[in-house]
């Protein structure tokens, strides 16, 4: 399976790092199955950084990743992918011990419905109902050493203005 990951450079070995920021799933390195999705956020990367060209950097992932690696996945939004995806988010020194986590992407259209279910607004049905009317994209977290392993750097596309 290609994966991609959309950044300012080309990226033939992914690291683990500390975010500066709340993620969904936590610290990591994060891809996705979407070439469009990847190829969007090194466009934005590039309007933040005043840069004229990034890269879309193409990964392969064996289909079965070895059984030692825990593994965290969601198919649809989900009563404990909200939950999962609001502890990332909101609790202080929350770390989860999955090596890869899978799922829908919590972007800008989802954040406004969290911030509505955060806010009292909506109830935890009511959010998940909202986010299945929803396409979804969907991302791959790598959150250790030993999943990064199973990573198989191919190419990096150019993206430019």
């Amino acid at each position: 399976m290609e994966l991609y990951h959309g950044s300012l450079e080309i990226v033939k070995k992914p690291e683990i790092r500390k975010a500066n920021r709340t993620l969904d799933y936590g610290s990591g390195f994060y891809t996705t199955t979407s070439y469009e999705q990847a190829e969007a956020w090194v466009r934005r990367r590039m309007d933040e950084a005043k840069r004229s060209k990034g890269y879309v950097n193409i990964y392969t992932i064996p289909e079965y990743l070895p059984s030692s690696l825990l593994q965290l996945n969601f198919q649809s939004p989900t009563e404990e992918w909200v939950d999962f995806v609001m502890r990332n988010r909101t609790e202080k020194g929350f770390v989860h011990d999955y090596d890869i986590v899978y799922g829908p992407v919590a972007n800008d259209r989802v954040y406004a419905a969290f911030a509505l279910y955060e806010g009292g607004f909506l109830d935890k049905q009511d959010l998940i109902k909202e986010l299945k009317a929803y396409k979804l994209v969907d991302q791959y977290l790598f959150h250790t050493e030993a999943a990064l392993r199973v990573l198989t750097f191919e190419e990096a596309k150019e993206v430019a203005l």
